[in-house]
């Protein structure tokens, strides 16, 4: 099929050909003997319910708002920006132009109130300025007024073309259109061509008049729903000038895309096109995006949106679809779910789905939707994977009317009918008061918010009447037309009204006759004509979904190909090898799992022991998606992460590897880590709530590995009040030594409210901390994304202002409380440590201040070979004074070498007179006395115990000197 353009042939891919079977949008006669089983009379009388509704909230709005934006139902005035309380973003949709109004243009014509849309256009053109100095949202602006202008203005032909209405018109509203276009364009001055999220409508963005300009984010949605509106002016006006700059935005949109995923994030930098939020879905954010790309192609024929649609779709029903399900992933890391809840405005992906021609997963998830709604009667803003309410609000969107009306359409199956009544029905009950329609602030009490966008009038009530009106009831073949996103209508024949010479350059309109556009023909076979039950057998298993108890996220209930009933399909990135449910799957499906000595788990599959083929065949899937999820995570490895022994006697020469989290907070975006003292979890495992929450508050949490997810384990560590957590190895002698970097994965839900720093230690580098925590009680760490220097750790402390104001008395008291000593054991050393080291203390408390060298033979531990002593000289490690005490553990070959001072203060000299490299002052204990175990001397004597307080201030003095001196580590 060839169509002339401009003078030249242009030959209508195949791809044309798909859409004109897939576009069953437009189908014009369904199912007539299903619509007959619910009785004409009932859906006539359905249908003036809907014309009665619909007066109901219009008549308030022009008798109590108009001219404003809004109305306001509780109080029965007008929203006027400025006048009321701010509510944030939400107000930006709010421009002084009579929001509503023009928003409603076209539903009155296609409700049929032909006179009240004449006077309606009237007033628009007459009362409604488009200049205001006043911030407006560019993209609610281009759907709700400019495609409302746009939707009046193809009415308004439509109905002067059929010779008995608006005679007197002539494109005032396009005019108008084409001056808020004009207006818009502003915001495209970036060099990406995504336009800032606001402009000012007077003064663009000329600062400071504007007021405005400054932003650099914006979301997906808001910079790729443009096409439509814009692409129409142009064609309408004759200016390419809107087209080119929407166009040059989805373009810039589609090149950002995560090139492994083929997903887009939520948010990009309109300078740069960095993503700055990388979650993915197809709820708020992102919605019309993807709608957009594929009624492009629609409208205007362009078969690279079709393309890039389909690109997009298929990553999406790769990640994002579970049915009935769609999760938001992130979109570096496609198989992790990047939350546990869904929001509202992906009620209209199933419409989206069904204009795609993929019935079965827009089927599945109305159906999950509309349970929803039975429990709570309206969809709530947001709501988790077990259908709880996550967000209360509901500000009566139209999005589930909209999906379940081109679902009727599509299957001619009289349910959706039924559906639509329960929607009447609770607006009814539930939104209706005296002045309109009140948006519901908490679908669980039914209280109600002052409140009434206008999409309620311009979408709800044009999907409710069409689904219950008869073709007759419309003065127009509504399947001549497109919907936008706020159901403005735009025609089929846009397509051909803008044609390009060879060049690119703009060529001008032609006129073709009909028998040119056989080729966007309404599709109007029925799409199911044999089988009127196809949809119910879709539906059946998701009929209690809701009522059931909590569904399990992790199984997706498939509809078996040739099988009646139902088959469980388990789903790589949601197994977890200690659910017994999960277990029994794989062998359903002849997955073995082999254990390994190292922690980490073998699948191996045989078809032949599979329970069925089809259970074979979900095997292999399994196993697919598993390797494919192991690849990606090997992908994206996070790098080591660092736990730093900073109390004594390690001061930081102590540096565990440790693998990162895919959750929780990012070390490297604190500059100083995460410090403080460690405690072990009650139970150890983490796996249930902390008893000892008194023991984990403010500090590091303990866990060993195992009987859970390590999500649920960070969850119960920060409900106890840890500030971090660190998970063990459960895996006798396992080490970082050997095994390479382990990281944790969340649990295939959303953990954005894990908020704590987590990390894993193998086992050998975990007994550190707990012989460590044996020894010394108290043991004090730092979380950090690279080991910090020593000298960051020590210096820069209140030990002198610690000094300096102590008074005489507290130091002589505490000189004589160091000197209290009791017998020991020359084979340990203990210190019980009662405040962080190096921080700022009180009078009462002690200072704890000492320097002991750490050896190890492992890479655990990094060495400090030489110490800088207060005369200046560089002297070895091994003092002859000093006694090395070996801390000897389970820790295999790691060894731990505390080099212990034999003088209780700091101060004694070796054998040849040089300084001392560390000091070691000890710490009162609970019962008063020093527990400090130390090799016996007879350096510890009467004449030390008698020493001036000046000569101790002078020696603190120089061990302060020498900390500063101390050469930077390479850590």
């Amino acid at each position: 099929m060839t169509v002339v353009e401009g003078g030249r042939e242009r030959f209508q891919s195949s791809a044309l050909l798909s859409w004109m079977l897939l576009l069953i949008l437009t189908v014009s006669c369904l199912g007539l003997g299903l619509v007959r089983a619910m009785e004409k009379e009932e859906k006539r009388q359905l249908r003036d319910q809907v014309l009665e509704m619909f007066d109901h909230a219009y008549q308030n709005y022009m008798e109590h708002a108009y001219p404003a934006d809004e109305l306001m139902p509780l109080t029965c005035r007008g929203r006027v920006r400025g006048l009321e309380p701010s509510r944030g973003d939400v107000d930006d949709a709010l421009g002084k132009f009579s929001l509503t109004l023009v928003d409603t243009l076209d539903t009155l014509a296609l409700l049929n109130q032909i006179e009240e849309f004449e006077v309606a256009v009237r007033k628009v053109i007459s009362d409604v300025h488009l200049d205001n100095d006043i911030v407006v949202s560019v993209f609610e602006t281009n759907i709700r007024v400019l495609g409302g202008l746009l939707g009046g203005h193809t009415m308004a032909l439509t109905l002067k073309e059929q010779g008995d209405q608006m005679q007197w018109y002539n494109d005032e509203l396009l005019d108008m259109a084409k001056e808020l276009g004009y207006r818009l364009l502003p915001a495209f001055n970036t060099t990406s061509g995504l336009p800032y999220p606001r402009v000012n409508l007077k003064y663009g963005l000329r600062r400071p008049e504007a007021k405005t300009g400054t932003e650099t984010d914006t979301c997906t949605a808001c910079a790729g729903t443009l096409i439509l509106e814009f692409a129409a002016l142009s064609r309408l006006s004759g200016d390419p000038i809107f087209e080119k700059h929407a166009r040059k935005a989805l373009d810039f949109l589609w090149e950002k895309r995560q090139r492994n995923s083929n997903l887009v994030g939520t948010t990009i930098n309109i300078h740069t096109g960095d993503w700055v939020r990388r979650d993915s879905g197809v709820g708020a954010g992102i919605d019309s995006y993807y709608e957009y790309l594929f009624k492009a192609y629609i409208l205007l024929g362009d078969d690279g949106y079709l393309q890039r649609f389909n690109t997009h779709y298929a990553a999406i029903m790769k990640y994002i679809s579970q049915p009935p399900l769609l999760l938001d992933v992130h979109i570096h890391k496609p198989m992790l779910n990047a939350r546990t809840w869904m929001d509202a405005l992906l009620a209209f992906f199933p419409g989206l789905q069904v204009l795609k021609g993929d019935i079965r997963p827009a089927i599945e998830t109305h159906e999950m939707l509309y349970q929803v709604t039975k429990k709570h009667n309206f969809l709530p803003e947001a709501f988790t994977t077990d259908f709880r309410v996550h967000w209360a609000q509901h500000p009566l969107r139209p999005e589930f009317a909209e999906s379940t009306y081109f679902l009727y359409k599509a299957t001619g199956d009289k349910y959706y009918l039924e559906v639509g009544k329960t929607i009447i029905e609770n607006l009814n009950k539930y939104a209706r008061v005296p002045c309109g329609f009140a948006a519901m602030k908490d679908v669980r009490t039914g209280s109600h918010e002052d409140r009434m966008d206008s999409f309620f009038l311009a979408e709800m009530f044009k999907y409710l009447y069409l689904l219950f009106a008869e073709k007759d009831d419309v003065l127009f073949d509504v399947e001549d037309y497109i919907f936008t996103t706020e159901a403005h209508l735009l025609p089929l024949w846009l397509s051909t009204n803008f044609t390009k010479n060879r060049n690119n350059q703009t060529a001008g309109y032609i006129d073709l006759d009909d028998n040119n556009f056989d080729w966007s023909c309404p599709n109007t076979q029925v799409l199911f004509p044999n089988d009127p039950s196809y949809a119910n057998s879709i539906r059946e298993p998701f009929k209690n979904v809701v009522d059931k108890t909590c569904p399990k996220a992790n199984i997706r209930q498939e509809v078996g190909g040739d099988e009646p009933g139902t088959r469980s399909h388990l789903r790589a990135r949601d197994f977890m090898a200690n659910n017994p449910e999960h277990l029994e799957l794989l062998k359903k499906m002849g997955v073995s799992l082999i254990h390994l000595k190292d922690g980490r788990v073998q699948l191996v599959q045989h078809a032949n022991q599979a329970a069925s083929a089809h259970d074979a065949e979900d095997g292999l899937r399994f196993m697919q998606e598993m390797i494919e999820l192991s690849s990606q995570q090997q992908k994206e490895q996070l790098p080591p992460r660092a736990v730093q022994i900073i109390s004594h006697p390690f001061l930081g020469r102590m540096v565990l590897t440790a693998g990162p989290a895919q959750f929780g907070t990012e070390l490297s975006k604190i500059t100083s880590g995460v410090r403080g003292f460690v405690a072990k979890c009650e139970p150890y495992n983490g796996c249930s709530e902390i008893t000892n929450p008194e023991s984990i508050k403010g500090k590091i949490a303990l866990m060993q590995r195992g009987h859970c997810m390590f999500a649920e384990k960070a969850r119960n560590a920060q409900k106890a009040g840890a500030i971090g957590g660190i998970v063990i190895d459960d895996n006798e002698g396992s080490s970082s030594d050997t095994a390479p970097l382990f990281q944790m994965a969340g649990d295939g839900r959303n953990t954005d409210d894990v908020t704590i720093p987590m990390l894993f230690l193998f086992n050998k580098e975990g007994n550190i901390i707990l012989n460590a925590m044996q020894e010394y009680q108290e043991v004090e760490v730092l979380l950090s994304d690279k080991a910090k220097d020593r000298t960051t750790i020590i210096k820069g402390k209140s030990i002198t202002d610690y000094i300096s104001n102590l008074g005489i008395e507290d130091v002589e008291q505490n000189a004589n409380d160091d000197l209290q000593t009791t017998g020991s054991n020359p084979t340990s050393f203990e210190c019980q440590n009662e405040a962080t080291s190096y921080t700022e203390t009180s009078n009462s408390e002690k200072l704890d201040e000492s320097a002991s060298q750490c050896d190890t033979s492992g890479q655990s531990v990094v060495p400090d070979t030489k110490t800088q002593c207060d005369d200046g000289m560089s002297r070895s490690d091994q003092n002859p004074s000093t006694a090395a005490t070996d801390v000897s553990s389970d820790t295999g070959d790691v060894k731990v070498q505390v080099a212990q001072r034999t003088d209780s203060y700091g101060t004694t000299e070796d054998e040849e007179g040089s300084c001392a490299q560390t000091s070691d002052q000890g710490k009162k204990g609970t019962d008063g006395e020093v527990e400090t175990e130390q090799e016996s001397s007879p350096n510890i004597s009467q004449e030390t115990e008698s020493r001036t307080i000046d000569s101790l201030l002078s020696d603190w003095k120089e061990e302060i000197d020498a900390f500063e001196m101390m050469d930077k580590d390479e850590l």
